[in-house]
């Protein structure tokens, strides 16, 4: 039979795929548009297989922090191109997957997609439509009893960050504040823990080796090696540890100084007991 221009328009506003593929779908489908939705469901699973080898780095960060601010959830999902990361169609897939993720409290991928199968149509749906691997990647939920979450998406939601505060018993609307220049301090330096007891015991070994190594290069006398490298481990704390960092507001404070200044001018215990910085193309943890 005859496809007219309307049953493609039609099609097209119901799917969203391209006009031609469109067109090849009621042509297959015999002008039958409940089985032409079919088919291009279907292609869209045909297209994910296609896309599976190919690398998704671009995409976005979202967040989601409850009213109360005693759950948050952080996310990344990804896209091979910055094109498709802005569409409105990969933008409501990502606010459909911080919504999953926080309200399903999933814990994995696999389980999240198994549990809500809704959404895992609609990954393949939006893969269909453009054409490009569409990948959830990582995702992490927080909740606390005694304390606030604190998030934040940098402009172009490629970076987000994930705070837990605890011993939180008054003055929390300020601490949020505070939460939130911390926030963004995760997000501008990219500490790799909030405490230096945190660090792994190999990292701590590999970077005393080095500095000796250097050291002794430099014609240091071996009895000294090990009070200079002692001296570069602490300029590494600082570098690194969040609770060391210098204040990037005023680096004549360090966090850790303000979370002081907090606990002494509220009566309070309050400290930051991790974080989560989800930057497109990190390491996937």
């Amino acid at each position: 039979m005859a496809i007219t221009a309307q049953q493609v328009n039609e099609l097209r506003k119901k799917t969203g795929a391209g006009m031609m593929d469109c067109k090849k779908a009621l042509v297959e489908a015999d002008g039958d548009m409940e089985k032409a939705i079919e088919i291009l469901r279907k292609k869209g699973t045909s297209v994910a297989a296609k896309r599976a080898e190919k690398a998704a780095n671009e995409g976005m960060i979202i967040t989601k922090v409850s009213g109360d601010k005693k759950h948050g959830a952080i996310a990344e999902l990804n896209c091979e191109t910055d094109f498709v990361a802005k569409s409105e169609d990969f933008v409501n897939l990502a606010n459909e997957l911080i919504e999953a993720v926080f309200n399903d409290k999933p814990a994995s991928v696999d389980k999240l997609l198994e549990k809500n199968s809704a959404l895992k149509e609609k990954v393949t749906e939006v893969l269909g439509k453009v054409g490009e691997k569409i990948e959830i990647s990582r995702f992490a939920n927080e909740e606390t009893e005694n304390g606030i979450i604190v998030d934040y998406v940098h402009m172009g939601s490629k970076l987000g960050v994930l705070v837990k505060f605890d011993n939180v018993i008054n003055a929390a609307d300020e601490l949020a504040d505070l939460g939130k220049d911390i926030a963004m301090q995760i997000a501008a330096m990219n500490p790799v823990s909030v405490y230096r007891e945190e660090i792994p015991k190999d990292t701590i070994e590999k970077e005393m080796g080095i500095y000796k190594e250097v050291a002794r290069k430099e014609g240091k006398p071996d009895q000294i090696l090990e009070m200079i490298a002692t001296g570069k481990l602490n300029k590494f704390y600082q570098e690194n540890c969040l609770i060391e960092q210098a204040f990037i507001k005023d680096n004549s404070r360090t966090v850790g100084d303000l979370i002081e200044e907090f606990n002494s001018k509220n009566g309070t215990e309050v400290k930051i007991s991790l974080f989560h910085r989800f930057h497109l193309g990190d390491e996937k943890k």
